[in-house]
């Protein structure tokens, strides 16, 4: 079965249709034990992060269909949001993945976390398992083409990601950090990063808050900021100038009420606030709150755009290599395909060969002349030989058959005249 894909992403869809497929951890494991049992589906492997939810499956054209209607079934996706899905197969499949592993569809060219993420993914599913002989394959030559791209090329050199442009874009409204309170909420790689970029432009005092509130004190503790639990989130939010969120939580973090609230108790201050997260952690309609400026992950497209100039040279040297590493995938993979078929006809070959030898050898032992008998192997062993071909060759020729006797044509090297074509 060929290696196809079913998904959404950036590119397709926007983030409000995004969040509604979103398949993290237990959900994710869920989803591979549906597909384990579905006919026409072999293998499976689920990708879900903020900017994408991708299925990469060995199916067949049944199976992809049917994962399509699991899919919006088990998402309620409306007609608009089946409208966002798109699917690969094939080549064009193997060229995805190997540019979503090199960072190359990302929002962030080059970002390296996708990486790790489609590892993750792997590793889940290997679990799961629902990984067999064909995605092992394919994935293990993806990673080491993400691993070559890296190296060979300066595709991950500047200093752009998500973290990066949400602090980018704060630092359009505070043009001095330290004068001002940032509020973080999470405590996974993203905020780490946005931390660490505020923490370099000199923010004046850093709060992080995080349902694990440990894992909130490591984070703070490296950035000389103060942890709190999510439940002294409300009480903390009115020293928030700049508010940074990104967790895996299924429901928002935030709602209108405690924002409003907020902006009362600063006085008109306003709040700078982005939404990393998918799906979001806070509630849409704060947007429409006066002194709020919200932003959520797709806004900050123009920010990305505008820091990538550096990257886009090396791009160019890996999507050379992309296409090469892709090429010679692909021929390895043919190559196995045609394998078994050549293993069959060496195998009929030699059938024949023996069968020749032992009544060429009969002939021998009661006598006969040892030159007739080598002129009557040769010419049994090319009649049988032929045979076959011969009489399939001219079914092709009564049925008008043109692909079938151009194709024995390039096999045997033949002009339509008889023989051999050695032009």
């Amino acid at each position: 079965m060929p290696l196809r894909i079913l998904g959404l992403n950036h590119n397709t869809a926007p983030v409000e249709i995004r969040e509604q497929v979103v398949f993290a951890n237990d959900e994710a494991t869920r989803a591979l034990q549906t597909l384990a049992s579905m006919d026409g589906i072999a293998e499976a492997l689920v990708l879900s992060t903020c900017n994408r939810t991708e299925f990469y499956v060995e199916s067949s054209d049944e199976g992809l269909a049917r994962l399509t209607d699991w899919l919006v079934a088990d998402q309620g996706l409306d007609e608009r949001a089946r409208d966002s899905l798109f699917s690969l197969e094939a080549d064009a499949a193997v060229d995805h993945l190997f540019r979503v592993a090199c960072g190359l569809d990302s929002m962030v060219l080059g970002e390296p976390q996708i990486l790790g993420q489609l590892k993750d993914a792997f590793r889940a599913a290997q679990q799961a398992g629902t990984v067999g002989a064909g995605l092992d394959r394919v994935f293990r030559h993806t990673f080491s083409v993400a691993k070559k791209v890296r190296t060979d090329t300066e595709i991950g050199g500047s200093p752009v990601s998500v973290a990066y442009a949400a602090v980018s874009l704060a630092n359009q409204f505070f043009a001095d950090f330290s004068r001002y309170t940032a509020l973080l909420i999470g405590a996974g790689q993203t905020i780490r990063l946005v931390a660490q970029h505020l923490q370099a432009r000199g923010i004046g005092r850093l709060f992080v808050a995080n349902r694990d509130v440990t894992r909130a004190q490591e984070l703070a503790s490296a950035f000389g900021g103060f942890a709190l639990p999510l439940s002294e989130l409300e009480g903390t939010l009115p020293d928030a100038d700049i508010l940074i969120s990104s967790t895996a939580s299924p429901d928002p973090i935030l709602g209108v009420d405690e924002m409003k609230k907020a902006v009362k108790a600063r006085n008109r201050k306003p709040i700078f606030a982005v939404d990393i997260a998918v799906p979001r952690d806070l509630d849409p309609a704060i947007a429409e709150l006066a002194d709020v400026y919200l932003y959520t992950i797709d806004d900050l497209d123009q920010v990305i755009v505008e820091g990538q100039n550096n990257r886009r040279a090396a791009a160019v040297d890996a999507r050379r290599i992309l296409d090469e590493e892709t090429r010679r995938y692909l021929e390895i993979e043919r190559g196995k395909e045609i394998a078994p078929l050549i293993s069959s006809l060496r195998e009929q070959g030699d059938a024949l060969r023996r069968e020749v030898l032992a009544q060429a050898r009969r002939r021998l032992n009661k006598g006969s002349d040892s030159a007739e008998v080598l002129e009557y192997a040769v010419a049994s062993l090319m009649k049988k030989m032929l045979h076959a071909p011969s009489v399939q060759l001219r079914k092709a020729a009564e049925a008008d058959d043109r692909q079938l006797l151009d194709a024995a044509q390039r096999l045997f090297e033949l002009d339509r005249d008889g023989g051999r074509d050695d032009t």
